[in-house]
């Protein structure tokens, strides 16, 4: 943002009661904090989760957060708040502008393909990981997300695949059962997810994406585990390609 530039307007917090502005779906949603135990971590994890459910590449306004009105929705003091925040900017996901405020970041494109790149390769190796450790319950358990969809096809509102399609990729990386490998995709999966959320609905890629998932599936029952790692590179590379193709807005 430019010296020059127009001081963007500030994007509050609304409580349940507060009115709807027709910005307000990309505005993080939050609710108190009910106990008086560890009030940062409290914070930081309610703050964090909120701007991971935003829609933060809707549109190219700057989104800023209200650390008063945080404090006053959370129902604690700033100080905990402002904590928080200072977490989730070394994290990447805001950054703190002098005399402006706290702004959630949004990624470049190429920020955005390097992010989907090291995904890849940490979510193949869980692939590799899940053949050779994985019960059958366990693989049979990701046919069970794609119970609303039928041959591959979207039957479901594609707001509830895309909370599907980011569970999937979840459980991959859960079921490698490899805690260094856990911890690394953490906080990469939360920059990933509202990228996903975004791009899920352009170019057909919704159904791309259940037949995707479902040939991986087939190839962790069979204890592939070469070809399951090629697809789930492959799967997650795809989405590398679609944002260089048609992620302008990114840009």
């Amino acid at each position: 943002m430019s010296q020059g530039a127009r001081s963007p307007r500030p994007v509050s917090v609304p409580g349940p009661s507060a009115a709807h502005p027709a910005d307000a779906a990309i505005s993080p949603r939050v609710e108190p904090i009910g106990s008086p135990d560890s009030f940062k971590t409290r914070a930081y994890a309610a703050l964090k989760d909120a701007i991971a459910a935003m829609d933060v590449y809707r549109s190219r306004a700057d989104i800023r957060l209200d650390e008063r009105r945080l404090a006053s929705d959370f129902g604690i003091s700033r100080t905990p708040v402002r904590e928080a925040m200072a977490q989730l900017e070394r994290e990447g996901f805001v950054r703190a502008v002098p005399r402006r405020g706290v702004y959630v970041v949004r990624k470049t494109k190429r920020e955005v393909i390097e992010m989907i790149t090291a995904w890849a390769a940490l979510e193949s190796m869980a692939a590799r990981l899940i053949t050779e450790n994985a019960s059958a319950d366990e693989i049979a358990s990701l046919r069970t997300m794609f119970a609303k969809f039928e041959n591959g096809k979207l039957h479901a509102r594609l707001d509830e695949y895309s909370e599907v399609n980011i569970e999937f990729h979840q459980t991959i990386i859960r079921m490698s059962r490899n805690g260094a490998l856990i911890s690394l995709a953490e906080n990469l999966f939360t920059h990933m997810r509202m990228i996903r959320r975004k791009t899920i609905g352009e170019q057909d890629r919704a159904d791309r994406s259940i037949r995707d998932h479902l040939t991986i599936i087939e190839a962790l029952e069979a204890r592939d585990t070469k070809r399951a790692e090629d697809l789930v590179r492959n799967h997650a590379l795809g989405l590398a390609e679609h944002v260089e193709k048609y992620a302008d807005y990114l840009d």
